[in-house]
Parts: C-alpha cells; sequence; structure tokens
C-alpha cells in the first residue's frame, strides 16, 4: 500500500506577486540536486493522526515555526514511486534563513558503521511561480497551479481572502 504524507504551502503575496515557499531535503543524498529537488513541507502521517493535524506537525518540524491557518484545500497528488501527498496551503511569511529543522540520523558514509546527524531541511526559500516550477518535485507542482487557481490566475489573493 501506498505511504500518504501531509504538507502545507506557506504562500504571501509580495507588490503583486505570487511566491510559496518550498524546503530543501538535507543529507548527503540532496547535497548536490537543486532542479527538481525542492518540495512541499511535509511527512507521513502517524497512525491515528488526521491528515491536517500531520502537515501542521511536519511544518513545524521542518520548518521550525507553527503555521496559522485558516487553510486552503490542494487536493492530492501522487508521485512516481506512488506515494501520495495531500496538502494545504496558508498565507504567512518568514526569513528562510531561520529555518531551524529537525534532525535525522543515518550512516555516513555508506557502510563505514558510522551515523551523522543531518538536517531534515537544509534550506527553504520563496519562490515565484515560474521559479517554482523550476525548483520543485514535478509532482508537486500541480499543487502550487491549484493554489495559484484558488487565489486568481494573477496571484494576488481573491476579495475578501485578503
Amino acid at each position: 500500500m501506498a505511504k500518504t504524507s501531509a504538507g502545507l504551502v506557506m504562500y504571501r503575496v509580495r507588490d503583486g506577486v505570487l511566491e510559496v515557499l518550498l524546503v530543501h531535503p538535507g543529507g548527503p543524498f540532496w547535497a548536490r540536486k537543486d532542479a527538481g529537488a525542492w518540495f512541499v513541507a511535509k511527512g507521513e502521517i502517524e497512525p491515528g493522526e488526521e491528515e491536517l493535524e500531520a502537515a501542521e506537525r511536519e511544518f513545524q518540524e521542518e520548518i521550525g515555526i507553527p503555521p496559522v491557518g485558516p487553510y486552503l484545500p490542494l487536493g492530492r497528488v501522487t508521485h512516481k514511486s506512488g506515494k501520495v501527498v495531500v496538502a494545504w496551503a496558508f498565507e504567512g511569511t518568514c526569513d528562510p534563513a531561520m529555518v531551524k529543522s529537525n534532525l535525522f540520523m543515518m550512516e555516513w558514509p555508506p557502510k563505514s558503521g558510522q551515523l551523522q546527524e543531518f538536517p531534515e531541511v537544509d534550506r527553504a526559500e520563496f519562490f515565484t511561480i515560474e521559479g517554482a516550477r523550476e525548483k520543485i518535485n514535478a509532482r508537486e507542482f500541480s499543487l502550487i497551479e491549484r493554489l495559484q487557481v484558488i487565489l486568481s490566475t494573477d496571484g494576488a489573493p481573491e476579495e475578501g481572502r485578503g
């Protein structure tokens, strides 16, 4: 059975331009990858946990700040691996340089017997829609497109959503 992850997309509008916060995974596997290697802040849903609850927890773990709704549902996408991602968006801002992610342990270098700690997210950045198209994993870009449609085609929040 395919795993399901839940995530949140923080967005802001600056000078009339929609920007979304994406994260880059930490660790040696991702260190030299850029295009297609950025993602929505997300993680696996724990047993008994609601999807939105998991999305909020994962955002706080990976970004280091608590998310604040209201949330806009963005639906689901499926990665090539079969993993399903369900996501929501919320308006906010932060200083991406101040992101403080949780850590994970892995054997590095491989077969060395040595465990090293790495941040789950090594950096975050706000991207315009076009910038996000170049950086984000292709399967997750449809979540960004859905957000753009919800807010309007010009990237400005619809009246009353401000």
